[in-house]
């Protein structure tokens, strides 16, 4: 007899299918287990588009799925939004039993799903496989519950810690198997962001490459739009977006209406106490306006040391190769920190080969 964590575990594959597509919604798979066999799966496929609970039984016409057991990696919803609710769907089709993985932080669900389907006389099980959904969605989680997206800084470097020698030249510091899992990356997140520094130094189209997926929005910080219009990250399309953050000054300038004649969007950003861009606004900002719940930082050293130093930083992804400069410049060259106990620390989640490179996760 199979168990609760292999028929969840299947119900996580499902529910990857819909990376880059339901954001800002979770990841969600299901399926539907009766006398101990897999007779529906269906997963959440698209933001707007039905729900992983709806999309399993809807397989099942004619079906009857009296005393069935139905596998979720999420609290099913209790609300109405662009869906109705899931669980009039399980209550309606005689569910004997619902297997969770985690409880589903939205303020508008949050325990009410469960509450509604025990109330219905339907057995609930939770905290199957927990720790491993609770992973899947951190992107939905961190949005839903604070209002920010899920910030991640990453880096190529070497094993002494530089992305690039002092005269810039950092092509290519890593293998293309990094360089391959740092486009699945991309085609992961909501968005990615750089500074004026990486845009003038490099003119990175900032697209998904070597792997399919959708591209992300482009995320450029140019607190004065100093930056040449022809740069390749402001051509844009239905398939290419950008963002440009600015001051408020500047949003009014002839050079942002040429800008957003080409398609960019402008962002008005708040001034820290150092004269420059508030990125935890920007990140606000971002969710706020654009329901941005995730964003990967592939800027320079200023900026990942800026978001490091203010606490801002959900996790970090470090390709690390065997290749050692000695001098050069550092990935997080302008923290400042005067003790250890001051410095910014993180845990270790993930360690992994890639070619002869390490590729480190490291979350809060």
């Amino acid at each position: 007899m199979a168990t609760h964590d292999f028929f969840m575990r299947r119900a996580l594959e499902l529910a990857m299918n819909g990376t880059g597509l339901v954001s800002p919604n979770p990841l969600v798979g299901a399926l539907i287990v009766k006398n101990d066999e897999i007779i529906a799966e269906g997963w959440h496929h698209a933001y707007g588009m039905p729900h992983a609970e709806r999309d399993a039984i809807s397989k099942c016409e004619g079906v009857d799925l009296t005393d069935a057991i139905l596998y979720v990696n999420l609290e099913p919803c209790s609300h109405h939004g662009k869906q109705p609710p899931c669980t009039d769907a399980i209550i309606e089709n005689k569910f004997k039993t619902v297997v969770i993985a985690s409880n589903d932080p939205n303020p508008n669900v949050s325990g009410g799903g469960i509450s509604i389907l025990r109330e219905a006389g339907i057995e609930v099980i939770k905290g199957v496989m927990k720790s491993e959904s609770d992973w899947l969605n951190r992107f939905f989680f961190k949005h839903i519950t604070s209002g920010s997206p899920y910030v991640i800084l990453k880096a190529g470097q070497t094993a002494d810690g530089f992305t690039a020698l002092e005269n810039g030249e950092s092509k290519w510091i890593t293998s293309l198997g990094s360089r391959t899992a740092a486009h699945k990356l991309r085609a992961q997140v909501d968005a990615v962001m750089v500074g004026t520094n990486t845009v003038e130094k490099d003119n990175p189209e900032l697209t998904v490459r070597h792997v399919e997926g959708r591209n992300p929005w482009r995320i450029v910080l140019d607190k004065n739009l100093k930056l040449e219009k022809a740069l390749k990250i402001f051509q844009t399309d239905d398939a290419f977006r950008t963002i440009i953050c600015c001051s408020m000054e500047m949003s009014v300038t002839d050079k942002a209406a040429e800008l957003r004649d080409m398609g960019n969007e402008i962002l008005v950003s708040n001034i820290d106490e150092s004269d420059k861009l508030d990125i935890k606004n920007v990140f606000e900002q971002l969710e706020r306006q654009y329901k941005i719940a995730s964003v990967l930082v592939e800027g320079g050293a200023t900026l990942h040391s800026t978001i490091l130093e203010k606490g801002l930083a959900d996790e970090l992804q470090l390709f690390i190769a065997p290749k050692f400069f000695g001098r050069g410049i550092s990935t997080f060259g302008q923290v400042k920190v005067q003790s250890v106990e001051e410095a910014p620390t993180f845990k270790l989640k993930q360690l992994k080969q890639i070619e002869d490179d390490i590729h480190a996760i490291y979350v809060k």
